[in-house]
């Protein structure tokens, strides 16, 4: 049961509450600095803070790191949106696993006396 119950902690602690969604690129506004996944023509994943864009480069924050990327070698870009569905499955998950731990640690003691 205590294997069980971290298993089902630790797979709740690594959920998201954000999703990606794709977007065209021209329909990204510059001034929410969002949080944008972009997939490049060869099939690599670059992931950052959008600083800036115009018709020729996409400009990302990467840990710091000002990463430059030409339109024209971009394939898809997301724009990370929070969900709710993700976020209710994350306190549904909690309830249910505290429920387990307390329903545990009950019948463990209901046994010992």
């Amino acid at each position: 049961m205590k294997n069980f119950s971290s298993l089902l902690l630790i797979l709740i602690l690594f959920q998201s509450c954000f999703s990606y969604k794709t977007v065209d690129f021209n329909t990204i506004p510059i001034e929410k600095k969002q949080k944008v996944e972009v997939k490049g023509v060869g099939g690599t994943y670059i992931k950052g803070t959008l600083v800036s864009k115009n018709e020729q480069i996409l400009t990302l924050n990467n840990n710091g790191q000002l990463q430059k990327i030409p339109v024209s070698e971009i394939y898809e870009v997301k724009v990370r949106k929070f969900s709710i569905l993700k976020s209710s499955g994350v306190l549904a998950s909690s309830v249910l696993l505290v429920t387990a731990v307390l329903s545990a640690i009950l019948i463990a003691a209901l046994i010992a006396l």
